[in-house]
């Protein structure tokens, strides 16, 4: 028999999205309930230790890219503390030509790099000079090739690309993907002389939180899903959740979700969907499916990784945030995380714990690799690239990721309209995740925040 409980707010998805939603509706003092339709909250993020070394299982690092992030961990304290990546492993390497080279930070840099072609070096110097486009939908690789070159695109954003969106710049629209870097050409005309005049701007305080470091918590990002939950309360997290629907009434929604064989129907003003795309369709009967094909067509980048630890590292130095391989460069993995290197107490001293990703939207048939294979694969790789004589870690784990990033592409637009009318004609509904408002994990907890300001 179902039992049905009144919510203000009801978040289907226990993910970091979610949980920062119902932490901030229940600082607001609204009743929240997140349906979760695994055995515990926060999705893909999962900390483990092991014979000496913290890993992830799920995203590595976020960037303070939002002032909403420092926020948080200041409203968790002292449950969860916050960590900001060791400045001194702040340098990127990039593989070309069998080595690894420093990605300029700087115009100097840019000029004396052997990443990129003397011509596009001066390419670089003519950057500010050069008119912005009028088109809305460029791709990332057109705009760097119109506006730096094409040796910029193949060694600096091609491989950046990669390590974020584990994606292809050709098919990415930089509007969506990367809104700050268009709004640079949009608003100043340029790359260099948007970010000269920017760093002379006026910021207010709350904006100067967002110091584009890289952040973790200490002892590991579950610390942060930890403490969400322990503030929000248990009580309200509904979990092993399954035939989770939702339906219109004349004050709202019921959402009815089946629990360890309990019936539940919540009757609330507010539901926020934080899941994947295609579950959309389910969740959400009474919307047309021709409403939601705009938005169940997204496109996630497949991804691997493997996660080494060395208890005595006996490779490179990794005095470095990581490095990350060009396609150009035809290598079998998009790039190597140095974790242990600009995070505390990630692997014993004198170790190394490496993250290494593959697969992504180029090399999608990597992805179906069995173990063996993989390490096959992967050993192969690091063996050249980080100068071991042999590949013998003390602990490997694999994780695999099927839907592991979403691609901001040129249906982007179509599925944020979607969206948008979608809310529009069921007011209450909001339709977040992924799907909208970026991907990393500032996005989330921004976008969190900016959602869940009701006007009850």
């Amino acid at each position: 028999m179902s039992e049905t409980i009144k919510a203000d707010v009801v978040i289907i998805g226990g993910g970091l999205t979610g949980l920062c939603a119902a932490f901030y509706a229940k600082k607001q003092g609204l009743k929240a309930v997140v349906i979760e339709k695994n055995n515990r909250v926060g999705g893909v993020i999962q900390t483990i230790e092991d014979n000496g070394f913290v890993l992830e299982a799920g995203p590595n690092t976020g960037v303070l890219s939002h002032p909403e992030v420092v926020e948080l961990f200041n409203d968790l304290a002292p449950l969860c503390k916050l960590e900001t990546a060791n400045p001194d492993a702040k340098r990127r390497l990039i593989w070309k030509l069998g080595q690894w080279h420093a990605l300029p930070s700087g115009l100097i840099a840019a000029i004396k790099t052997p990443l990129f072609s003397f011509t596009d070096k001066l390419r670089i110097l003519g950057e500010p000079f050069r008119k912005k486009s009028s088109e809305p939908y460029e791709s990332i690789a057109n705009l760097v090739k119109r506006r730096l070159g094409v040796s910029f695109l193949d060694y600096a954003v091609d491989p950046f690309v990669s390590g974020v969106y584990a994606g292809d710049p050709s098919h990415l629209i930089t509007r969506f993907a990367l809104p700050k870097l268009y709004a640079l050409e949009q608003n100043y005309g340029s790359f260099i002389k948007g970010a000269i005049k920017k760093g002379f701007e006026k910021k207010d305080e709350r904006i100067k939180k967002a110091t584009r470091e890289v952040f973790s918590a200490e002892n590991g990002l579950e610390a942060l899903v930890k403490a969400i939950a322990t503030i929000f309360g248990k009580d309200n997290l509904i979990l092993n959740a399954n035939n989770t629907a939702v339906a219109q009434n004349h004050q709202g929604y019921l959402v009815t979700t089946t629990s360890n064989e309990r019936v539940i129907t919540y009757a609330s003003k507010y539901v926020i969907t934080t899941t994947d795309a295609e579950t959309l369709p389910a969740l959400l009967p009474f919307v047309s499916a021709t409403d939601l094909k705009d938005i169940t067509n997204l496109r996630y980048a497949k991804v691997t990784q493997m996660v080494l630890g060395f208890k005595k590292w006996e490779g490179i130095p990794l005095n470095a945030f990581g490095g990350l391989v060009p396609t150009k460069e035809k290598r079998d993995i998009l790039g190597v995380l140095f974790t242990s290197s600009f995070l505390n107490n990630r692997a014993p001293a004198n170790g190394a714990l490496l993250s290494v990703f593959i697969g992504g939207i180029k090399r999608p048939e990597l992805f179906d690799l069995n173990d063996n294979d993989l390490k096959t694969l992967v050993f192969r790789e690091i063996k050249e690239m980080m100068q071991l004589n042999a590949v013998e870690p003390d602990i490997i784990h694999i994780f695999r990721y099927p839907k592991a990033i979403p691609q901001y592409e040129r249906s982007s637009m179509e599925r944020f309209e979607v969206i948008e009318n979608i809310q529009k004609t069921y007011p209450g509904l909001i339709l977040a995740g992924g799907i909208r408002d970026g991907i990393g994990m500032a996005d989330r907890i921004k976008q969190a925040y900016t959602i869940t300001q009701f006007n009850m």
